[in-house]
């Protein structure tokens, strides 16, 4: 019973803390919260969460403030998840909604989760490694060297030039597209390599198996290839208005890194339909000691979403169905570990979600 009271304490602290920045005292607590307890109950409480390290006093007259351990305990508990409001969902489906490219979705997704949250964000493009083969075009450049343009399930288009010892006629090359196009599409671009190496040796021709070793040698650079210059990025000029200069400097420093913070987002995010939270040190990146990461995947069909938004199937049933458990980019919220954890992931969740119907809205249109 005690201990309990003591959890319920530490959350008031930090829900207290959320909102004022202001080190919390027994008394304040006494008089906000309905703990059912006195103030020198909540004082000798406060001492044993600070004995514990959930709690600091940073001077001996003054209240008390989490620790990242406290904030551990807070975040991983939170049972519920503050709502968005409905304008601020009306509003999201209404500036995403008049977007013309994915490009441009992604840029307004980190505008807009930027101004929700008052922190920064940050929007992946999908990854060519997750993603799956729609279509693939080979076109003529020379008489030696064809360009593969490649379309992927997210709408995604690399190219990539193919060198060729003698040349191929326009009628070869339309053909050799068809058989790819009907043999691999909706395979991972590794995967489709693997399936044009073995088509190579098992069926086709001397000159085409030479173009089939090119293209399956082109799909592996493409799905080795992870491109840290598509990262979105909004609110970097609200992190003056939180921050001292001293911690700007190792904090501006860590959004530089972008190859370490793409990393760090994908593995939060990798549990898709889930919000992940690292705080402080628990990033393992020293610019981001004072700040918390809160990352959510994207890009899952939506068919086991109901109309809320809410996941009705469990990953493992997922992949009973077959169904990829990974995510092909991920959607984040930079900010202060006093940082309103509720209202942030929400925040996340709710405009990866958009993002994941959008994508699976694009592959409905075009008939796959």
């Amino acid at each position: 019973m005690v201990h309990s009271r003591r959890m319920l304490v530490l959350r008031a602290v930090i829900e207290d803390y959320i909102r004022s920045q202001e080190p919390v005292g027994s008394s304040a607590l006494a008089h906000h919260h309905d703990l059912g307890v006195s103030s020198a109950t909540i004082r000798n409480d406060m001492a044993a969460l600070e004995d514990e390290g959930y709690l600091v006093q940073p001077h001996t007259s003054a209240g008390r403030i989490p620790t990242e351990h406290g904030y551990r305990y807070f975040v991983d508990r939170l049972s519920t998840l503050v709502p968005l409001t409905q304008a601020q969902r009306r509003g999201i489906t209404r500036f995403l909604g008049g977007s013309v490219s994915l490009q441009d979705t992604l840029q307004r997704g980190a505008r807009i989760l930027a101004d929700i949250t008052g922190q920064v964000a940050v929007i992946s493009s999908p990854s060519l490694s997750k993603s799956t083969l729609r279509h693939v075009e080979l076109v003529p450049l020379s008489a030696s060297r064809l360009l593969a343009v490649v379309i992927t399930d997210t709408g995604g288009v690399a190219q990539h030039t193919l060198t060729m010892p003698e040349p191929c006629t326009q009628s070869d090359l339309d053909d050799f597209c068809s058989l790819i196009n009907a043999d691999c599409t909706g395979l991972r671009l590794f995967t489709a390599a693997q399936r044009i190496r073995t088509l190579a040796l098992d069926t086709l021709s001397s000159p085409r198996r030479r173009l089939a070793g090119a293209l399956a040698d082109a799909l592996t650079s493409m799905a080795d290839d992870e491109q840290t210059s598509d990262l979105y990025m909004a609110g970097t000029s609200q992190l003056a208005h939180q921050r001292t200069i001293g911690d700007l400097v190792p904090l501006f420093d860590a959004l530089e890194e972008q190859v370490v913070l793409m990393r760090l987002m994908s593995t939060l995010g990798e549990d898709q339909g889930g919000v992940g939270v690292a705080i402080g040190s628990e990033t393992h990146n020293p610019g981001l000691i004072h700040a918390s990461v809160v990352s959510s995947g994207y890009g899952r069909s939506p068919e086991t979403a109901d109309e809320t938004g809410t996941d009705t199937e469990t990953g493992s049933e997922r992949q009973a169905k077959g169904e990829h458990a990974d995510p092909v980019a991920f959607v984040g919220s930079i900010g202060p570990t006093h940082m309103d954890y509720g209202a942030t992931m929400t925040a996340v969740r709710t405009v990866a979600r958009y993002l994941t119907g959008l994508l699976a809205q694009d592959k409905d249109d075009d008939g796959h």
